[in-house]
Parts: C-alpha cells; structure tokens; sequence
C-alpha cells in the first residue's frame, strides 16, 4: 500500500462549471414516503436560475430538431425529432422521470469531440422529453450520443423514476472513436447516493442487467488506449477515466461526505480521504475512498432532503465560519478562484455544498402512488441553497411562474418581478452582516417550507378527487394555480424579508425590537440602535495587521 498527499491542486479548463453542482440521490426505501428524490444544485458564476417549460408535443415525420450546448447557447447541429414528446418542468416530465447531473471532466484528451451535436445539458432535456422511465432515459442517453456524437467532457447523471433511481457516468471517447463509454449501477431500496463533480462508480457487476448497465466496450477502450491492465472484474470507471487527485477528493468528494454526515454516523473514517490523503493500491486505484451508497440511519423526509442541500461544512475540519477570512460575522462564502498563492505555495478555499454562485437547485419527488400530474413535485429554488426557498412545481403544471419563467431579466438585466433577482438582493445584502442576518432568513424560510409541505396532503388529495372523477383538466389547472399561487407567496414573504432586513440592520447597526415591531421612545422616535463590537479574534486581526497605528496615545 502507498500513501500519498497530493498537493497539486487540479487545473480545469472550466473551473466555473466543472466545480459546480451536487447530486444525492433517495430510494424509495430509504425515504419516508416512498417516494424516490433527487438534488441539484446548478452552480455557475454565468448561470441564471429560471424553471424551464416544455409544453408536450406531436412532431411530423421528418422533422429535425435544432440542439443548442446548454452552457452557453451554442448551435451545435441537428438531430431527427420523434413523433411525441412528453412536457418538462425544469428536470422533472410529465411522467415523474427526473434527472440532474454534475460534471466530472475526467481525462483531458478525452474532452472534446469534432463533430459532436450532444452536450450533456441537451442529453438530459431531450432525453425528459422521450423516455417515461429510468431505464428508458439510460437507453435513450446511450442512443443519441452512439448516433449524434458527445459533445461535453465526462458527466454523472442521477435519474430516477417512481420506482428506481440509477446513477449513469460517461465520458467521450474524444477524436478516437465517436461516442461515448459509459455505465449505469442502480441504487439499492433502502440506499442513498450522491456526486458532485467526480466520477464515483468504480468496479461493477459485469452480468447483472437488472442493476447494472453498461457500454460494450467501457473496457476494452481503456484497453486499446493503455489506460488499464487486469482482469475485467477489477476495472473500475472511475480510476481509469477519471483519476482521483487533491482537487477531486477536497473540491467534490468532500460534499458527497458532508451531506452524507447528516443523515448517517458513519462517515468520520473518510475524513482524511476528503480533506485530500488518497490511498493507492493495486493498479493505482484509491483504496479509501467513500462507497457509493449508504443506509441512513433513518429514513427521509423531503425536509431532510432539503436541509442536506444546505452545508458549510459546519462542525468539520473544513468548516468555513472559523477562520479569519469569514470576516467578523462568519460568512462561509469566499471570492473565487478556488486556489490562491502566497510566498509561491497554492492554498485553497474551501467548496461547499452551498455555494454563492448557485443558479437555481431542486429537489425532485417521484411518487408512484398517486397519479403521474399530482405525484411528481419538483422543489424548486433560485440562488444559495443555504438560504432559498424551495417552492412545490408540480409536474403536471401547464404554465410556470412569472417569477421563475424563462426570460423574466437574466444575469445582466435586472427585474422586479424576477425570483433570482428577490433571493440575490436578500443574500447579498445578509453577506454583510452574515451570523445575525442568515437567522432571519432561515425563521422566514423554515415557516414558509414547513407550511408548502404541510398542505401538500391537502392539495393532493383536493387534486386526486378531481382526477378520480374525470376531471383531468381541471386537475392540471388546479395544480398550476396552486404552484403559481405559492411561488407568489413566497415572492411576497421575500420583499417583506428584505425592507425587514434592511430596516433592521442598516448602518451596521441592529434595531431593537418588541413583539409588535421596531421600538421606538415615548415620543415616538427610534429607539436607540444596538451597536455591537468586533470579536475578539477580529479585533486581534485589525492589531496584528496595522500596528501600533489605531493605537490610542496615552
């Protein structure tokens, strides 16, 4: 056994999306309702958080469908339309297949491919619109990219449909061959998974369809390219197309930890591997990295889901709010790059789960036991997941909210009306003024969930009614007024959220307070404001830094 620590902090060619998003993914076992779930969090410093709609559709033979890469709006090519496609609400259809995604990268020459039409983001929207299940989708992705070619370097998918949940990693075979290699493993009933941002799926099953699914030449391309020497059985995807490093286990890997501590007590023996110690063995494989999936101790609500979106690290060695560059009040977020130099040696920030540049994240349901229109619900929410709020989307739902629809301002256009616009003034104002102001947001954000997930019995059985008596039209308009009604709400609750905010903490200062309202005097006036110091450790800072220079004279 060798053990090393690898400094040399990876290099990416997209730093911005590469480093960017997180995925767990829920069985249904492991769920307390039975429904399976999935997360995202798109993360990108261009990224615009907007729900995406598409309507279904008849298409006639022949026609052609124009494809666009989904990072920047590329015309890529065309591809043969299919004569039905299904509607989409963001990453969730019509018949509860949801799928979310993180971008590994994987072996450089393998990153681009001439010619190439599907990108990752295509995949995954074409794909929602053709398959009704997560088998289908794993068939359907394995389909365009054998025809069209594969555009993006190497990806991992979650899909899940009402009863299975499947993690799928691909990577291109770049200018060798057209296409891509891949393999799928389901998640076991009763399991958990996650990734975020490198490739988890080493040895598999080589004869077991039902769990497992793979390219016919997954291996012997890594053979033919002298990447990988053994016996089949120990071929693992993830050493071989996507090799572990400091980046790898620090930047990603470390988020797969941290959200999984939440939810289980087993997690303390891979804090060395996350914080960068791999392990190497046989064929140079990391030997010490986390399984794929676990059991949690208990199982999960959809509350749970949501509060395991939402980490700094907090209680861990790479926690954030601890050091000096979080400032006076603890704020966890840090200026990018990721890497920075001092004296010639490369440091890093830390890469959370929450994160500043958070475009939009969800957190899907897919629960087979009611009809498809009411029991897909897709949790749906603009900037950082510590501090957004996830608002229910039915899948069934015909019209997106003006808050959240497409076109509604964008990075560079700013808009009144616009979700992502509301939530970025609210966080970076609390940026400020961190520690006192995120306990503010999170007392408006945990009423406002807690009361979503409170009705959703109700407006499921009010829609379920309608449903059993024929009413299918009226079913999908109740849910859509439903879902538009609580993200107005929510919209509400925010403006009132931030004049309350910023009332409250203007000028460094914090109001005082009474149960009816700011206090003010008997005249009427403003109560005088609390004006709170420094720490000591930020004060020491300001003193270690300047001198005697702020030194009062005697």
């Amino acid at each position: 056994m060798k053990k090393i620590l690898i400094v040399v902090l990876i290099i990416v060619l997209n730093a911005d999306h590469v480093l960017s998003c997180t995925n767990f993914l829920v069985t249904r076992g492991a769920s307390t309702d039975g429904s399976t779930m999935l997360t995202y969090a798109a993360d990108a410093h261009v990224l615009y958080g907007e729900l995406y709609y598409t309507p279904a559709a008849t298409h006639e033979k022949g026609s052609m469908l124009d494809v666009f890469e989904w990072d920047t709006g590329k015309y890529l090519g065309e591809i043969e339309q299919i004569e039905k496609t299904y509607s989409v609400v963001g990453n969730m259809n019509e018949h509860q297949l949801a799928i979310a995604e993180t971008t590994f990268g994987g072996r450089k020459e393998l990153s681009s491919q001439d010619g190439a039409i599907m990108d990752y983001g295509s995949l995954i929207y074409i794909t929602l619109q053709r398959a009704k299940t997560a088998r289908e989708a794993i068939s359907t992705i394995a389909d365009l990219i054998e025809q069209y070619g594969y555009y993006s370097s190497g990806e991992s998918f979650s899909i899940a449909d009402t009863e299975e949940v499947w993690i799928m990693e691909l990577i291109g075979k770049g200018n060798f061959e057209k296409g891509a290699v891949w393999v799928a493993v389901k998640i076991p009933d009763g399991y958990i998974s996650g990734h975020a941002n490198q490739a988890r799926i080493t040895t598999f099953p080589l004869n077991d369809s039902q769990n497992c699914l793979y390219s016919r030449d997954v291996i012997s391309f890594a053979r033919e390219r002298g990447w990988f020497e053994g016996l089949n059985r120990d071929f693992s995807f993830s050493d071989v197309y996507a090799p572990l490093d400091f980046g790898a286990a620090r930047f990603c890997e470390a988020r797969v930890w941290s959200g999984f501590r939440k939810v289980s007590e087993n997690m303390e023996q891979y804090t060395n591997y996350v914080m960068g110690e791999i392990e190497l063995g046989e064929h140079g494989f990391a030997q010490n990295r986390m399984p794929l999936w676990i059991k949690p101790t208990e199982k999960l609500s959809v509350a749970d889901v949501m509060d395991m979106m939402r980490d700094h690290y907090q209680g861990t060695p790479l926690d954030m709010t601890t050091d000096i560059g979080a400032g006076p009040y603890g704020l966890p977020y840090r200026s990018r790059p990721l890497t920075f130099t001092v004296d010639s040696l490369v440091y890093c920030n830390e890469r959370a789960i929450s994160t500043q540049q958070t475009g939009f994240s969800f957190v899907s349901q897919s629960r087979g036991y009611l009809p498809n229109p009411i029991g897909g619900i897709l949790w749906f929410g603009v900037d950082d997941t510590y501090s957004t709020c996830y608002v229910p989307m039915y899948c069934g739902i015909t019209r997106v909210p003006e808050a959240f629809k497409v076109g509604n301002g964008d990075l560079l256009t700013y808009s009144e009306t616009s979700a992502f616009w509301l939530f970025n003034k609210v966080t970076n104002f609390a940026y400020l003024r961190y520690s006192d102001m995120i306990e503010d947001i999170k007392h408006v954000q945990s009423g406002l969930e807690a009361q979503f997930i409170e009705m959703t019995p109700a407006i499921d059985n009010a829609a379920r009614q309608l449903w059993d008596r024929g009413n299918k039209e009226q079913t999908i308009e109740f849910l859509t007024s439903y879902s538009n009604f609580a993200t107005g709400h929510t919209m509400d609750k925010w403006n009132e959220l931030w004049q309350y905010l910023l009332v409250k903490y203007i000028d460094f200062n914090i109001k005082k307070e009474t149960e009816s309202g700011f206090e003010r005097t008997p005249t009427g006036m403003p109560a005088s404001p609390i004006q709170t110091a420094y720490p000591d450790k930020w004060k020491r800072a300001i003193v270690n830094d300047t001198g005697d220079k702020l030194k009062v004279i005697e």
